[in-house]
């Protein structure tokens, strides 16, 4: 029987909360399924979900479930627009908020169990340091720091990006500006990070791109349906488009990273596999 090939496992995260990173979530699954990807996205904002308000879900069960062992992961499972499969959370558990260290590593670690076929797994985080976003952040290859272009969020970007880099050894990012006018205000917003980084910190950061403003956003988030299928010809939904074609060309891992990982089981075996072929 074959086994599962490696999943890309990608981060999405903010300094602070409102610059939109749930809907950058949301759109960029939904582009990479029409894409023709296999995507799970889960929603790791434990204690304040929304991405299954977002999508108009209304899943039986979520994560606390799950924490508190009355289902199983693969039991909570919903499917969203496009196929891809969700992982929804709960709203207003301040407990899940509060995870300890070992209840995110049994999180992670539950992955490994699941037998579905995926190729990229989504993790919307909670804005901030708290421990899951520290935690789910490091188990994912690629971590991608929404920014918009307001003082608190360049600031709370740069304090995430410092903590993530001095305790807990990531050195790499991507930085996806977003509510931007301009591809060129999205650029400067990139540059005003990354000159304080260069200057204060051993990082590299990548300008990953823009998603524009757009009131079409707006619209399809009072539709509960992602952009990119409710208006699919809109800005946003051709920079999402945009966003996903460069996410499928980003390396898949063929090995594991020596720390806790999701999915790090199917790495560990696709790295055994290629060591048995024959030369």
């Amino acid at each position: 029987m074959a086994q599962p090939n490696p999943v890309q496992v990608i981060a999405i995260t903010s300094g602070k909360g409102g610059v939109g990173k749930t809907n950058v979530s949301v759109n960029l699954a939904v582009a990479l399924a029409n894409a023709g990807k296999r995507v799970m996205l889960l929603d790791a904002d434990l204690g304040l979900a929304n991405v299954d308000v977002l999508l108009g879900l209304q899943p039986r069960s979520n994560l606390s479930h799950v924490i508190d062992g009355e289902r199983s992961l693969e039991e909570v499972i919903v499917e969203g627009p496009s196929g891809i499969m969700v992982v929804p959370a709960a709203s207003g558990v301040k407990r899940l908020a509060e995870l300890s260290t070992m209840e995110n590593a049994g999180l992670i670690r539950a992955f490994s169990e699941l037998n579905h076929d995926v190729d990229i797994l989504l993790i919307d985080t909670a804005a901030g340091i708290n421990e899951s976003v520290t935690s789910f952040s490091r188990a994912a290859q690629e971590t991608v720091v929404v920014v918009c272009d307001e003082p608190a969020s360049i600031t709370d970007a740069y304090a995430l990006i410092k903590v993530l880099s001095t305790e807990y050894d990531q050195h790499r990012f991507k930085v996806l500006a977003n509510q931007v006018h301009s591809a060129q205000e999205g650029r400067e917003l990139f540059n005003k990070i990354s000159r304080v980084t260069d200057r204060y910190l051993d990082v590299t950061l990548e300008f990953m791109g823009v998603v524009p403003h757009d009131d079409y956003l707006r619209k399809a988030v009072r539709k509960q349906r992602a952009v990119v299928q409710a208006y699919p010809r809109s800005r946003a939904s051709m920079a999402f488009k945009n966003l996903a074609q460069k996410t499928d060309k980003w390396p898949v891992p063929s090995v594991a990273g020596g720390h806790l990982e999701f999915f790090v089981e199917r790495l560990i075996q696709s790295r055994n596999e290629c060591m048995e072929m024959p030369v």
